[in-house]
């Protein structure tokens, strides 16, 4: 019998443990969980946005990057020794755009990334713009688990 059980919260993650048995001194795996748009600690609404790249954007001056995913990377962005997601930086860029351009831009941060970036999930007009851009193939799934 594997049981689990949420033990704690961490940077906006929840986590919790499986365990063998109902002993819960013999841990099986750990998961960390990221919220959902309107699960974050922090709310931001945008009003004036300038998109970076097919994954991050600037929102009133804050720069935001969005939770779980990586989109391919503009000319001379990436660094040596970096495995950079293929496809076109351009297109990602366009389709995030696009994406934003629809409604209001709704962020619940979950993290500070080591560059300082806002870590989210967004959503425009009720659409979660992670989960779209990986939908359209303008991005891959990676850095933390996104339920789409």
């Amino acid at each position: 019998m594997i049981t689990a059980a949420l033990v704690g919260t961490f940077g906006g993650l929840a986590y919790s443990m499986a365990s063998k048995g109902g002993d819960s001194s013999e841990p099986m795996a750990v998961a960390a969980l990221a919220p959902s748009p309107g699960e974050g600690a922090s709310d931001i609404s945008c009003s004036s946005i300038f998109v970076v790249d097919g994954d991050t954007f600037r929102c009133d001056g804050k720069r935001i990057r969005l939770q779980g995913i990586d989109a391919p990377e503009l000319d001379g962005h990436c660094r040596p020794g970096r495995q950079c997601t293929p496809g076109d930086p351009i297109a990602s860029t366009d389709n995030l755009e696009g994406l934003m351009a629809r409604g209001t831009t709704r962020c619940n941060q979950t993290d500070t990334d080591r560059y300082g970036r806002i870590v989210a999930r967004c959503t425009s007009k009720g659409v979660d713009l992670s989960c779209e851009q990986v939908r359209s193939g303008h991005a891959v799934l990676r850095y933390a688990p996104i339920s789409c």
